[in-house]
Order: structure tokens, then sequence, then C-alpha cells
């Protein structure tokens, strides 16, 4: 059995380590120079598209794009503790929760009617609702798998990444206008922004205070990652009928997204090790990013045309405008 592990080990790491390379390349470049990190894996894996086909770094690199990728999602959970949650009150919750469910309902109908398949439609609603290239991955990873899969994962994520980007810099400027309060402006741009860094940024923007409950809001919705993905699996799971389709089994990992955010919720995970856990979470994130970049051929994406970033905007803009109404509606019982 162990010589079939190290088998299994030296079969993968030739396309791991092309993935994790890319990840570190793309990770100093964001350091260095500022930007999206997930956009640079992408466009960095991409040019190594090449290597998708190689026999020695194919098995790594479909390994880094699903399992080091559903790693990473259940590391996250370690970045969310209930208490922070429970300090904003009903109110914020209320707002964040039916956020997120307006957004993946009214966002599937406007990916439909932009011509998307369901699975489409539903991946690029869900990551506007939730966290943007996470829920992306989280959802990807149990929806039906076709031809078309990863080829739509990589317009969702690139889309929402430049998007989340845009907003970072657009809604400061915007909760001003609006007449918030620091307090109300971190709770809107924790609900509208998609991708945790930008919220963070923006929240910054605006002043500490805004800062901090931005990000506490964010990971109100990251908290909802794991039901949402649960629904949308037994969803899509009923409907078998597409034969060009790989149904998904329970997606297990999400049981260890719930286990690591309940003990991290309980104090069972000492704070060094939080943000340890954190880190590397985004770092097996922004490796199976990578991965599906390498995978990916620029062509195919530029043949898709411009419906999936459309319907990706007008997602972003409904939810925006939702949050907008709810923070003027609840501004009485919201954080002053």
């Amino acid at each position: 059995m162990t010589s079939a592990i190290v088998e299994k080990a030296r079969s993968f790491a030739p396309g791991v380590l092309i993935a994790a390379t890319v990840a570190m390349a793309s990770l100093f470049i964001a350091s260095r120079y500022g930007g999206p990190v997930m956009l640079y894996a992408i466009l960095f894996g991409i040019a190594f598209n090449f290597l998708s086909d190689d026999e020695k770094c194919a098995p790594g690199i479909q390994f880094a794009s699903k399992r080091v990728l559903q790693l990473g999602v259940i590391l996250l959970g370690a970045s969310v503790t209930l208490s922070e949650i429970a300090e904003l009150g009903w109110a914020t919750a209320l707002l964040v929760v039916a956020g997120v469910a307006t957004t993946i309902s009214v966002g599937w109908m406007i990916g439909r009617a932009n011509g998307l398949t369901n699975a489409h439609a539903t991946l690029s609603a869900g990551a506007v609702a939730i966290c943007g290239a996470s829920a992306a991955m989280a959802i990807s990873s149990v929806l039906p798998q076709t031809k078309d899969s990863e080829r739509n994962l990589i317009l969702t994520v690139v889309g929402v990444t430049t998007l989340s980007t845009i907003a970072m810099v657009a809604y400061p400027p915007l909760t001003h206008t609006l007449g918030f309060t620091d307090m109300q402006a971190g709770v809107f741009l924790g609900a509208t922004i998609h991708d945790v860094a930008q919220v963070i940024g923006a929240g910054y923007i605006v002043s500490d205070e805004a800062g901090a409950v931005s990000a506490v809001v964010k990971l109100m919705r990251v908290t909802l990652l794991a039901p949402a993905v649960f629904i949308i699996a037994m969803l899509f799971a009923r409907n078998t009928a597409n034969a060009d389709a790989t149904g998904r089994a329970f997606p297990i990992f999400l049981l260890g997204f719930a286990a690591l955010m309940a003990a991290n919720s309980f104090g069972a995970i000492p704070e060094n090790w939080s943000d340890s856990i954190a880190g590397a979470s985004r770092f097996c994130l922004i490796t199976a990013v990578a991965a599906l970049g390498v995978k990916t051929s620029l062509k195919k994406l530029i043949d898709v045309g411009p419906k999936p970033i459309t319907a990706l905007i007008l997602q972003t803009l409904w939810l925006a405008a939702f949050a907008t109404a709810a923070v003027f509606i609840f501004s009485g019982y919201l954080p002053r």
C-alpha cells in the first residue's frame, strides 16, 4: 500500500509543482506590484497550456485543480468564527442571507436570459453572491461536469476577480455619495464585493472602522458557502437527464469546512494556527486556479463571446442595488 501511495505521489508531483510554481510567481507579482493574485494565476497558467497534454504533467495538474481546490475550501473554514458574526446583530445577518439567496436566484435568471446553461448560470450567480473565486471553485466541484465546465469556471473566476477589483475602487466613494455612516459602509462593502482581499481594501479606504466591519460581514457570506454548495449539489443531483454530464456525489469536503469553522468558533484552534491555516487555504486556492489556467485554452475562452461577462456584470449590479436598498431599509437596526 505504501509503495502505491509513493507511486501516486510521483505521478502527481510534476503537475502539482508546475501549478504551485505558477501560484508562487503570482503571489510574488501581486505583493510587489499589486493587483488580483487570482487573475495573475490564471493568466500565467494559460501561458503553460501546452503542458496540459503532457503525459508526465497532466495527472498532477488534474489533481491540483480538483483535490488541492477541495483542501483549500476545507481550510477556509478556519477563517470564520460564529461569535464575530453574532456581534453585528440580526439585521446584518438577515441582509447577508437575503442578499446571497436573492442573488443566486435572480442571478440564475439573469444567466439563463443571457443564454447560459443551468449549471453555468448557477456557477456565475453563486460566485457573485458568496465569495467570488473561492465560491466559484467550490460550486463548480459539485456541478455536473461537461466538456465546457472548466472553461466556464475560468471565465467566472476571471470575471468576478476583475469586477471585484473595479468595485474595490468604485464602491467607497459610492458609500460617501449615498450618505452611509462608516459602519453602514462596512456592511455594504462586505455584502457586495466578491473577494475577501478587495473587501478589506475597500473597507480601509473608507476608515479603519469600516474595514473591520466589512471583513466580518464578508465572513458572514463565507459561512453561507457550505449550505449553498450543499443545496446546489442536491438540486443538480436530482437532474441526471443530461447524458453528456457526469454527476457529482455528496460534497464530503464541506464537512471538513464545517468542522474547522466549528472548531475555530469554540476556540479549539489557536489564533496563530488560524492565521497559518488561512494562509494555507489561500495558497491552495491559488494553486488550484493556476492548474485550471494551465488546462485552459485562450482560444476557447475568446470563442465564448460576451454573454457570460454580461451576466456577471448584471448579477453584480443586482447585488449592489439590493444591498443599497437593504442598508436604507434596515438603517435603524444596523450597527452605527
